[in-house]
């Protein structure tokens, strides 16, 4: 009976997803123009992606970010919800690879590991405006970031919510910060 139990245990045990994607650093920096992040992540392309890449498909790296201002009388505000995506291409004739950051930079690349040191510490962004939150006041900021599939050509996406080699992203990580 006692092992019925066990097994029993451990089959309503509820998965726990590893993220594939490590966030190094990450942090939230006024500036001039407004609130910029600085980010670098860790993590390593699976077999399956960079196959897919060198025949000529893109894959799109996008980074999350979330402020949000708790309030103890009412639901916390959202004040800012953004995404930057860079764009990793590769063209077979020249044999080069392409990082595009949302926006138009565009950059090439002799090597797969030197176009995916861009994306694994992209350059720093700027997320809101100087007015946009309100001087002394704290958030709570979460980031994360991911291989997006939404933007893949869709006999990809198929193939991407059923398997696990397609699933590269990183927890949420959230700190608080008082703006300036």
């Amino acid at each position: 009976m006692l092992a019925f139990l066990l097994l029993g245990g451990m089959l309503a045990a509820p998965a726990v997803h590893a993220a594939e994607v490590e966030i190094r650093q990450v942090q939230l920096e006024a500036t001039e123009d407004g609130y910029r992040l600085s980010s670098s992540f860790n993590f390593e392309l699976k077999r399956v992606l960079e196959d897919t890449l060198n025949r000529g498909v893109s894959l799109y790296f996008t980074t999350d970010v979330e402020l949000n201002r708790p309030r103890w009388y009412w639901f916390d505000e959202n004040s800012v919800r953004v995404s930057n995506t860079i764009r990793l291409s590769y063209n077979v004739l020249t044999r080069q690879y392409y990082a595009t950051v949302a926006g138009g930079l565009r950059q090439s690349f002799s090597s797969l590991d030197d176009a995916l040191a861009l994306v694994r510490r992209p350059a720093r962004w700027l997320v809101a405006d100087k007015d946009t939150l309100n001087a002394g006041a704290t958030y709570q900021v979460r980031v994360r970031m991911r291989l997006d599939v939404t933007q893949l050509p869709k006999p990809f996406q198929v193939n991407a919510i059923n398997d696990s080699d397609w699933q590269l992203s990183s927890n949420w990580k959230t700190f608080t910060y008082k703006a300036e």
